[in-house]
């Protein structure tokens, strides 16, 4: 079958953006996971799919598939995303629309500028909604966060972890560009302590109103840019104190804002979300 798409990106992290709505879609995971491939195929951090929602009051229904095949409940600079390329391909008239995840109800904002704004609802911030296995780490208060303490390929890491409806691992390093992301990155994605593996964040802090991040995807590696773990790192940063909304976030794609009130509000992530082409590729 030929399968149409539309290839995007926000602030680097890549995509392919497929209509499901207007095609016929059924792929399995290894189809996906060759789309993906940068050699092989199209090319892709993360394929997102857009489908008609099974909930009353909503939009769209969001899908989101990793390069590795698997599917994800979220993805921050996925959603800016798709609400530009539902809006660009005449699929709906309105500017601010309500999206049905694995996760829960986001709600993407076109705005004026072309950028786009994501009430990302609030953050998870119990271990075991993250889900993390804290049970005789021991982990000790930093101002109204806890940092664990995480053995790593030899030596401890400490960590903050929240879930924005998917798990991230935040750490504070003194230089982003010396961080060890490719070697305990992927040690961190898929240590024992998180079962459904996590999203290692590892955060710079320039001042208190911007960071540097780069983050190790749960099964995408590094990518140039991951709006969930912005907003993750976001919120450690505050809850410990480091950092006051809102806050410029430095990825090496280019740059996002992250806004947080505080526990149990929304967190918001703005930046932007470019259509690079469109194309049709057999599968």
């Amino acid at each position: 079958m030929k399968l149409k798409f539309t290839k995007m990106h926000g602030a680097g992290n890549d995509f392919i953006v497929v209509d499901a709505i207007n095609q016929q879609v059924d792929l399995s995971a290894e189809q996906w996971r060759r789309l993906a491939d940068r050699r092989f195929g199209i090319g892709a951090d993360q394929i997102l799919v857009v489908e008609r929602p099974s909930e009353e009051g909503v939009d769209f229904r969001y899908r989101i598939f990793n390069n590795d095949g698997g599917e994800v409940e979220q993805c921050g600079n996925g959603s800016r995303a798709f609400v530009r390329f539902v809006v660009d391909q005449g699929l709906t008239r309105e500017r601010s629309i309500r999206v049905q995840t694995m996760s829960g109800i986001i709600s993407p904002r076109l705005e004026d500028d072309g950028s786009v704004t994501v009430d990302m609802g609030a953050p998870r911030l119990e271990p075991a909604e993250v889900p993390f296995d804290s049970a005789g780490l021991g982990g000790w208060a930093e101002g109204e966060d806890t940092l664990w303490p995480l053995p790593v390929g030899g030596k401890t890491v400490f960590v903050s972890v929240v879930s924005m409806g998917n798990p991230h691992a935040v750490q504070v390093v003194d230089d982003v560009d010396a961080a060890p992301v490719d070697t305990t990155g992927p040690l961190i994605e898929r240590h024992a302590r998180f079962p459904k593996r996590v999203n290692a964040g590892y955060m710079q802090v320039v001042d208190r109103r911007h960071i540097r991040l780069r983050v190790y995807e749960r099964g995408a590696g590094e990518t140039l840019a991951c709006g969930t773990g912005a907003c993750a790192a976001v919120v450690a940063g505050i809850r410990r104190g480091l950092l006051d909304s809102p806050v410029r976030v430095s990825a090496r794609g280019g740059e996002l804002s992250i806004a947080w009130a505080g526990p149990g509000q929304p967190v918001y992530l703005s930046g932007p979300a470019v259509s690079v082409f469109e194309g049709e590729v057999e599968v």
